[in-house]
């Protein structure tokens, strides 16, 4: 029989030909140590020590379980479980916080698939695709997918009728998200709702199918948000959708209300000739950045009198619905560019916009709700804290700002 040729030893140095090989196993041996030495100061001792006679652990090593594979985002490695076996008396049964049981990925693995489902993979390509990104044997499947769409849908549904009383809104924005659902006529979107609270921190509060035009749509979003304790925002952000307005002014007419800057200055442009737009631009977008509102209306004046001849529709889109537009100036400086667009929305949808073909898989919108939603608690888990977070809580207990700044009390009586 012809001897096995043995294996050459694995270099003390790696190659960047053996880098990847040469870094998954010294995470592999790491994570080994790791869970040798969770196991030592469980016990209180190490391998082949002896317990003390009286106050040692009242546990014993056991050798190792069988091989498990654990997939990480630099690949998958495979470790052994070392095993204790305890006696009558022990009061602690050991659980392994490096590697708990029945865990074959990081949660950071977990937060790929979604990403990678609404990108455009079918879920038919998983298996292949992470096999490439995690390694050979990872510990994933094509019917991994299938089985977090059910656990997603069971998260969504506890998360969609939990309380709000709890929570001091502040600032609240609003936009729909269309979704290209493959069989559905009626152009469906996802609306979603977005809240700042007093302590500066941003939540997602609503993900609910509906008709983005529709005020019944906002208006159900909103009172199911209110009827779930959620008061009322001292300020509503919201594009120039006629829908989101009715419907917000009936469940909370004592909020303000700004529009989009973004949508407005698109809607103004779409009536002007390609050749003047860059200039247009230039100085539409120059309007919200004034330091007052009276200057801002100054901005508004030049801009109309330099197109009303030649393009008075351009012109008529931009005054409309202008005390909207400068509500923003109301509220603290430092929050000004959270407030001039609906941005808070529209970016934790930047990669998945839902304009690929990716989303046509989707037979029925409500099949992508929880898919949706998933993706952006993972996203909101990034979320920064809006400026100067201090302000929210003033803002909250109705201090009274104007051009951005906090109108003291010798102000307001001049002013009366």
């Amino acid at each position: 029989m012809k001897k096995k040729t043995p294996e050459p030893p694995v270099p003390s140095m790696p190659t960047w030909e053996t880098l990847e090989s040469f870094m998954r196993t010294k995470i592999q041996s790491t994570l080994q140590e790791l869970l040798e030495e969770e196991v030592a100061a469980f016990l209180g001792r190490g391998p082949s020590v002896r317990r003390a006679a009286v106050d040692g652990s009242p546990g014993y090593r056991n050798g190792l379980g069988e091989e498990r594979r654990v997939g990480l985002t630099c690949g998958t490695v495979t470790v052994r479980r070392p095993r204790i076996r305890s006696v009558q008396g022990l009061e602690e049964r050991f659980e392994s916080r490096v590697l708990p049981l029945f865990k074959r990925r990081t949660e950071e693995v977990g937060a790929l698939l979604p990403e990678l489902y609404l990108h455009g993979l079918a879920q038919g390509d998983f298996e292949f695709a992470l096999r490439g990104l995690l390694g050979e044997g990872a510990p994933l499947s094509a019917s991994s997918i299938g089985r977090l769409k059910v656990k997603w849908q069971a998260e969504y549904e506890a998360w969609h009728r939990r309380r709000l009383d709890d929570r001091e809104l502040v600032y609240l924005w609003a936009d729909g998200v269309y979704v290209k659902a493959g069989l559905e006529k009626e152009k469906a979107a996802l609306l979603v709702v977005i809240g700042a609270l007093a302590d500066g921190t941003k939540e997602v509060l609503a993900v609910v199918s509906g008709f983005r035009e529709s005020k019944e749509s906002w208006r159900a979003a909103f009172k199911d948000l209110k009827d779930r304790g959620l008061e009322a925002p001292r300020l509503v952000v919201a594009d120039g959708n006629i829908g989101a307005w009715s419907g917000a002014a009936e469940v909370w007419p004592e909020a303000s209300e700004q529009r989009c800057w973004n949508h407005k200055i698109v809607n103004v442009l779409d009536r002007l000739p390609q050749k003047l737009q860059a200039m247009a631009r230039e100085q539409l977008c120059a309007i919200p950045y004034a330091e007052t509102q009276r200057e801002a209306e100054r901005r508004r004046d030049a801009f109309a009198k330099a197109y009303r001849r030649t393009h008075p529709k351009a012109v008529e889109i931009l005054q409309q619905d202008w005390d909207r537009m400068v509500a923003f100036y109301d509220f603290p400086k430092e929050h000004w560019k959270h407030l001039r667009t609906t941005n808070v929305v529209e970016s934790p949808f930047a990669a998945v916009r839902l304009r690929t073909d990716a989303a046509k898989r989707f037979k029925k919108v409500e099949n992508a709700t929880a898919m949706i939603w998933r993706l952006l608690t993972l996203a909101e888990s990034r979320f920064r804290k809006i400026d100067a977070p201090h302000l929210a809580a003033e803002v909250y207990r109705r201090v009274k700002f104007e051009d951005g700044e906090k109108v003291s009390k010798s102000m307001r009586k001049a002013a009366a």
